[in-house]
């Protein structure tokens, strides 16, 4: 295929046919021109677009930034609250009447707070006069509770809470009159 090619450039090319090939030159040439201005068109189109794009991620990055910022809703639910939840789930269903919940746990809630870290470890290997060897390495653990200042006051930034394990349930109903 790409033999036919070279041969249709050539008899393009070639001064045989006169004026006709000066002709299919010129078009040849037309045609070249105008597809390069054509893919520079296009070219300096898509490139406003992904300008425009990345203006429109580093402002969406940016919000996004300062919304995060903001101080993260901790939902506090207790296991009275649990308890009274599922009491009021159960009540619900047709048929039941007093409902009473008791919840246990296996272990109490855990706030896992946010850490700088700085760990560094050094090997050195030193020879003495007489031959002997000796190698010493040193590794040092920083880590540091992360705080932020609310009104005036220090509280620990918290990277997670992991709440409690509910190990039993024990639910009694009536039935409704």
């Amino acid at each position: 295929m790409l033999e036919e090619q070279k041969k249709k450039l050539k008899a393009i090319f070639s001064n045989k046919q006169g004026e006709n090939s000066k002709r299919k030159v010129e078009n040849l040439v037309v045609f070249i021109i105008l597809l390069i201005i054509t893919v520079i068109i296009i070219n300096s189109v898509w490139s406003a677009d992904k300008k425009e794009n990345k203006n429109l991620q580093n402002t969406t990055d940016k919000i996004l930034a300062k919304e995060n910022m903001q101080e993260p809703q901790v939902e506090q639910t207790t296991s009275t609250d649990l308890e009274e939840k599922l009491k009021n789930i159960l009540q619900k269903i047709e048929g039941v009447g007093k409902v009473e919940v008791l919840l246990t746990y296996s272990q109490s809630s855990q706030t896992m707070a946010m850490y700088n870290e700085d760990n560094t470890k050094s090997d050195t290997e030193e020879t003495d006069t007489s031959g002997g060897n000796r190698k010493i390495s040193e590794t040092t653990n920083k880590k540091e509770v992360i705080y932020q200042e609310i009104d005036g006051e220090k509280v620990p930034v918290t990277q997670s809470i992991i709440k409690p394990k509910i190990e039993g349930a024990i639910i009694t109903a009536s039935r409704s009159k």
